[in-house]
């Protein structure tokens, strides 16, 4: 399967699945949820993704990996649909990632917390029950 514009090979939903990872009902999913447009189709019915597809494919999982929803994802992609223009899509992208930057500052102040809370109770216990540890 080619992409005659591209000159790249497009790939079956099958295949892009196990290259990264996902499995089809994922990549429907999305295609439900509007962060994918729907795929070109082929005379069976199987979806065939662009090298560009892809790419942006690629891009919604690290967006997930750093923690942004499947709900802020989609805001991002209305507003590219709307804007088509990076310079107003990267101030927002910004701010939702420092939304999570943020957050996870709060939980590792708060597991920090909780660590020096357990190391404490753990020297407790040692000195009380007199027990010869590390």
């Amino acid at each position: 399967m080619y992409n005659e514009t591209a000159q790249e090979p497009d790939i079956s939903i099958g295949d892009l699945a196990k290259t990264i990872g996902l499995t089809t009902r994922t990549l429907r999913y999305y295609e439900e949820m509007g962060i994918m447009a729907p795929p070109r189709r082929l005379d069976g019915g199987i979806r065939v993704y662009t090298p560009k597809e892809v790419r942006k494919l690629k891009f919604i999982l690290k967006l997930k990996e750093l923690g942004l929803t499947l709900k802020e994802m989609q805001e991002l992609d209305a507003a590219y649909a709307e804007a088509r223009e990076t310079d107003k899509i990267i101030p927002r992208l910004i701010e939702m990632l420092d939304f999570h930057i943020n957050g996870i500052d709060e939980k590792m102040g708060k597991l920090a917390s909780l660590r020096k809370e357990i190391v404490d109770y753990r020297q407790r216990m040692v000195e009380r029950f007199q027990l010869n540890m590390k």
